[in-house]
């Protein structure tokens, strides 16, 4: 959908002119916003104001425990690491003890589908949502904990094991500058895309890991409820939804062009019904994602592509602008 003559230069990245980063995002501006990536945490202990301060079952968990060794019990032993099993099996007090995991695993789950292919006044949804994925990205490996990805788009789902390192970093950057890149206006977008990605998300997330959706939940239906259900069970889950303002408000114009890939109709923007079915369509999408999300007790950050995306994490968690 697009206003005529008007559509953020994507055209002009298209016919390999200039590239706009808030259009596609390169991998020099993905990079350098390492050198940005400072004020929040993504650690446990959150300020006051942060989203995820004064929560239960979405309070970040911090990294971990290992188990490592069953003893007897000694004087000042902690009764509540005591195993009752192999107390009352043995007759003699035992206990259970753990190290703290030095570091904690953050995946970060980033949708790069034609549905994110979308912009109304500063940047593409597709853009912001690559910009937020480095600022994590890059303020996780500088907390020394490893970042992993799946970056997935309408077809393919692009995993990356999480590392501790720039080049780890580098590596999903890369991979989202190509999916920026690929993103063509009129594409179908891929609704059971979201589900597939998730499924293979857990197959390989298993315990005391920090799982960050960025995307516009496009396809979001019970299956997925299901699935982050499970997922939360044993894992941190953040959801970042990532809108354009034009989705909610459908814009009072002459003429419209809207498609689905394969065919395109004109309609006209002022006209009271299309209006009112276009919003009811949206909220119902936005209200079931919502209503999800807090029967689960899990956090949802809204943020916008008009603000600046670092500024908007600022004030989710918490920091000073």
């Amino acid at each position: 959908m697009k206003q005529k003559g008007k559509w953020f230069g994507a055209q002009a990245s298209q016919h390999g002119e200039t590239q706009d980063d808030r259009v596609a995002a390169s991998l020099a501006h993905l990079r350098a916003l390492e050198f940005s990536a400072r004020g929040f945490s993504l650690l446990p202990r959150q300020p006051a104001e942060s989203i995820m301060s004064g929560r239960n079952a979405s309070r970040l968990r911090g990294r971990g425990l290992n188990f490592e060794e069953l003893r007897h019990y000694r004087p000042g032993d902690d009764i509540r690491t005591m195993d009752w099993k192999v107390t009352n099996r043995t007759g003699k007090p035992h206990v259970r003890v753990y190290t703290e995991e030095k570091e904690r695993q953050v995946y970060l789950l980033v949708d790069q589908r034609v549905s994110m292919f979308f912009g109304s006044q500063r940047a593409m949804k597709s853009a912001v949502t690559a910009e937020l994925a480095a600022l994590l990205a890059w303020r996780v490996v500088g907390e020394s904990d490893r970042v992993g990805a799946l970056i997935f788009d309408d077809q393919h789902c692009h995993h990356f094991t999480p590392r501790r390192s720039r080049e780890g970093v580098i590596d999903i950057l890369s991979c989202l500058e190509a999916s920026n890149a690929s993103l063509r206006a009129g594409s179908r977008a891929n609704a059971g895309q979201l589900n597939v990605a998730l499924d293979s998300l857990m197959r390989r997330v298993t315990h005391n890991a920090l799982v960050i959706y960025i995307g516009d939940g496009f396809g979001w239906n019970g299956g997925s409820d299901e699935m982050l259900k499970l997922l939360s069970q044993h894992n941190d889950v953040i959801t970042m939804n990532v809108f354009d303002p034009a989705e909610t408000l459908l814009p009072n114009l002459k003429e419209l062009v809207v498609s689905d890939g394969e065919m395109q109709i004109v309609v006209t923007g002022s006209r009271e019904t299309l209006q009112q079915r276009f919003e009811e369509s949206y909220l119902k999408h936005l209200r079931h994602m919502r209503e999800a999300l807090q029967r689960f007790d899990l956090p949802l950050i809204e943020m916008n592509t008009v603000d600046d995306p670092l500024q908007q994490l600022l004030r989710a968690m918490g920091a000073p602008a």
